[in-house]
């Protein structure tokens, strides 16, 4: 009844590592607001500007949906401050989609893995750019399908625009502090930029007309002033960067903790309310092990974790 990209889609969907984005990190950490956007919340969006781009392009909308759902089940506690803490202390570093098809591949299902297809495991690890260029001219960059070359840019233009939504709606910043030049030109609302951005890619791509997708050159460069804007603006933010040495300390400590101990059932048994909890994996090496723990905890939980074991609780009535 379902092609093989539905089913991928609905594997994703269905597995836990997709429902604990929703506590996970996007820019402010374990928000209290109803309102922040989480890693949930965000691939969500991505997908739906990916989804759009693919209907305007008469793309496979299901192989753009899978990819968009799967791009981050990789992602840390924390944002990208668990990210930069779990690179630094796992031997072989630490790269989200390169975790995120990891989970697929090994994690997920409780250790089976989701048995995706090439064309979403290649979208799920190739979407990320850092802040190289978006649709470099180096097709090995690129996914090697149009649809996940959609997943690619939808991402980029998805976090800018959320991003900036939840940093006026922090009053980290305010409109009128936004580039007259890039409200100029992509618009002074959410919906406008996204269109503006989606439109241009759309535009760009049909006259070019060779396969792959494009965005102007105008739009590029809206896009490397926007990106820069936020990167001073909102990720370096004294407030955001305070709570991301907190966020680091967390995870190096319950690193060093959970590397020290090896995950011994003497100690687990000793954590009541951990027994629920399903354990890693007692079949990769040590570092590995403790990598995949930590990166697939949600904030609260990680939040609840070092609680636990670090700080002191007053001693009982007896």
């Amino acid at each position: 009844m379902r092609t093989v990209f539905q089913r991928d889609r609905d594997r994703i969907i269905h597995c836990k590592e997709f429902r604990r984005l929703k506590h996970k990190t996007q820019v402010f950490l374990a928000p209290a607001g109803d309102h922040y956007r989480t890693r949930l919340t965000h691939v969500l969006e991505v997908a739906q500007i990916a989804r759009t781009i693919a209907v305007s392009l008469r793309l496979n909308e299901n192989l753009t949906e899978a990819i968009a759902l799967g791009h981050d089940l990789g992602h840390t506690p924390f944002g990208h401050a668990g990210e930069h803490m779990l690179n630094k202390l796992h031997p072989g570093g630490f790269k989200h989609y390169i975790q995120s098809l990891r989970v697929v591949d090994f994690l997920a299902g409780d250790g089976a893995g989701l048995n995706l297809t090439w064309e979403v495991r290649n979208g799920i690890v190739k979407h990320s750019k850092g802040y190289r260029d978006i649709l470099p001219e180096d097709g090995a960059e690129l996914p090697a399908t149009v649809e996940g070359q959609a997943v690619r840019v939808a991402d980029i233009i998805a976090y800018l625009n959320h991003d900036l939504d939840d940093a006026l709606r922090a009053a980290m910043i305010r409109e009128d502090d936004i580039p007259i030049a890039i409200r100029r030109v992509i618009g002074d609302t959410s919906s406008r930029r996204i269109d503006t951005m989606v439109r241009d890619l759309i535009r760009a791509t049909l006259k070019a007309d060779d396969g792959r997708l494009h965005v102007s050159a105008a739009m590029q460069e809206i896009i490397v002033e926007l990106r820069s804007y936020l990167y001073d603006n909102v990720y370096t933010n004294e407030w955001v960067h305070n709570e991301f040495v907190k966020a680091r300390k967390i995870i190096r400590e319950l690193y060093g903790f959970f590397l020290e101990y090896d995950f011994p059932g003497d100690l687990f048994s000793t954590l009541e309310w951990m027994r629920s909890r399903k354990r890693p994996s007692t079949e990769a090496p040590p570092h590995r092990r403790v990598c995949d723990f930590i990166a697939g905890m949600t904030d609260r939980y990680a939040l609840d974790l070092y609680k636990k074991i670090f700080i002191p609780e007053p001693w009982g009535t007896l």
